[in-house]
């Protein structure tokens, strides 16, 4: 029922971000992003909102993006706001929790973004920030590079918005709807209303299971809608939108070791401090919390409704694009290691996600001096490299990257 009513925004937002992947420059991004001022900062938020990155995927962007000019202030303010929505999530938030949702939810991220890259930039411009290793790194994984013709474009748009997109967030759009599954099925109606009043309280609970969870932006929407058909408040159900994507221990991992501890907590602060802001902000302005709560289609607070002909044709799509997704990255994974040869080295990396993170993680060792060649098997986190090249120079550059040598 969950993915009748989300797949037809899902397949609205896929293709919108295939229209960004292929038709806006990646050095846009890096070009508006220098210095430590407001304006950065707010560039830096503006642009990360739109962008369909997870938070594994934002991560090596991020880093890129710092080792070619971008101020801490600018990078931690595009981490805020890149994970926590994007257009496909803000398309899906719509189709599940009503257009209040969908609206606040990028000014959310806006407004948290802007607050903690201003922060960050106050104690950059004052020398309070500690060191990362992140800064002054050369070699940075140069961008994609996308075709040229009009009609090379429209292909791309439709491979990355339709297939790549999948592959990345598929595993993690079926975990938050089996998570949803089980609590529509499992948790009391009644659950939560015993403790509506404490609505600070179950923030706080919300953001210890968000912070420790990885779930990305899309998949964070059936598992709030379903919290509050049980009785949560619609603020702590944005809690869950805004935290469970951005603060996840994986990401905090990496952003300390890229750009500092100092700047980490000043990240993980933002985000928490954020969402619990706007979730008060909605339970407790007079009148807000019921317009919240009445947004919720009637769809998804009933079991039983006829299905369009157009959301299930989209739901078929959609349930072949996630099999598609799967199949092809396991099936790449199996012929990868039946044509391993002897010449090639074997390294586990942590912290590859998502088809952006290989090819960060491609680009990146292949800049390494004596690397003829590599592939990453990312089903099995596995980086396969070839070349006359020792084993410390591989691991110092995934770890200059942003990722973990296993």
């Amino acid at each position: 029922m969950m993915l009748n009513g989300m797949s037809p925004y899902l397949m609205l937002g896929f293709l919108i971000a295939g229209v960004l992947h292929a038709f806006v420059p990646s050095a846009i991004y890096s070009r508006y992003l220098a210095g430590t001022g407001i304006r950065s900062v707010l560039t830096a938020a503006a642009i990360g909102v739109p962008l369909p990155l997870c938070s594994c995927g934002v991560l090596p962007t991020a880093v890129s993006l710092r080792r070619n000019g971008a101020s801490r202030a600018a990078t931690t303010s595009f981490l805020i706001a890149t994970p926590q929505t994007g257009v496909d999530s803000i398309a899906a938030t719509y189709s599940m929790m009503g257009l209040p949702f969908a609206i606040l939810r990028p000014i959310a991220a806006l407004v948290t973004a802007a607050l903690g890259g201003t922060a960050l930039g106050a104690l950059e411009s004052r020398g309070m920030l500690d060191g990362a290793n992140a800064d002054g790194e050369d070699g940075a994984a140069q961008p994609e590079a996308l075709p040229t013709t009009l009609w090379g474009k429209v292909v791309e748009t439709l491979r990355y918005g339709l297939v790549e997109m999948m592959q990345n967030i598929g595993r993690w759009l079926v975990l938050g709807l089996v998570i949803a599954t089980l609590i529509t099925v499992w948790v009391p109606d009644d659950f939560f209303t015993a403790y509506a009043s404490n609505h600070l309280v179950n923030m706080l609970v919300v953001v210890v299971i968000a912070v420790p969870m990885y779930v990305c932006a899309t998949g964070s929407i059936p598992i709030a809608a379903a919290l509050m058909m049980k009785g949560l408040s619609p603020g702590c159900a944005l809690v869950m939108l805004m935290a469970g994507p951005a603060a996840n221990v994986a990401s905090m991992l990496v952003v300390g070791r890229a750009m500092g501890r100092r700047a980490a907590a000043v990240y993980l602060t933002s985000i928490v401090a954020g969402a619990m802001g706007f979730g008060l902000i909605i339970d407790y302005w007079p009148g807000l919390q019921e317009v919240f709560t009445g947004a919720i289609p009637e769809c998804m607070k009933c079991h039983t409704k006829d299905v369009s002909w157009l959301n299930a044709v989209c739901s078929t799509i959609v349930t072949v694009m996630v099999v598609v997704g799967f199949v092809t990255k396991y099936r790449k994974s199996y012929l990868l290691t039946q044509n391993k040869t002897a010449k090639m080295k074997e390294f586990k990396i942590k912290g590859m996600m998502c088809n952006h993170c290989k090819m960060n993680v491609e680009k990146g060792l292949a800049t390494v001096d004596g690397v003829d060649k590599v592939t990453v098997d990312l089903a099995k986190g596995v980086a396969y490299v070839e070349g006359n090249v020792t084993d410390e120079a591989i691991k110092a550059k995934v770890t200059a990257l942003g990722y973990e040598n296993a």
